[in-house]
């Protein structure tokens, strides 16, 4: 059984990961200074998909300071929705989930 603290040193070190990715695909956006105008379409494309993963690392920031805010709160592991305990194996696969998996589907 993992503990409270385990599951918070899990959750802010993959907030770190994910801030640091976060950052590096901003320096990546910037970086830009192509004239010529197939490289600047290629890039065009290319930073469509780095605002993607962008706004995903985004999302899961906020999903796992919600989880933090949970557990300062005393209520991690708790179904926000219905309240019942979430499942050992579910926090495991899906640490910063705010649902049991009854409430998930």
């Amino acid at each position: 059984m993992t503990t409270i603290t385990e599951r918070r040193h899990q959750l802010t070190a993959r907030r770190a990961e994910l801030l640091s990715r976060a950052e590096a695909i901003e320096a990546e956006l910037v970086s830009h200074d192509t004239k010529d105008w197939d490289d600047l379409a290629t890039e065009r494309e290319a930073d469509e998909v780095l605002e993607g993963m962008e706004m995903s690392a985004a999302q899961e920031i906020a999903q796992i300071d919600a989880a933090l805010t949970r557990m300062d709160a005393g209520e991690y592991g708790a179904c926000v929705k219905c309240g019942t305990e979430i499942a050992e194996a579910r926090l495991d696969l899906l640490p910063a989930t705010p649902l049991c998996r009854a409430c998930a589907t």
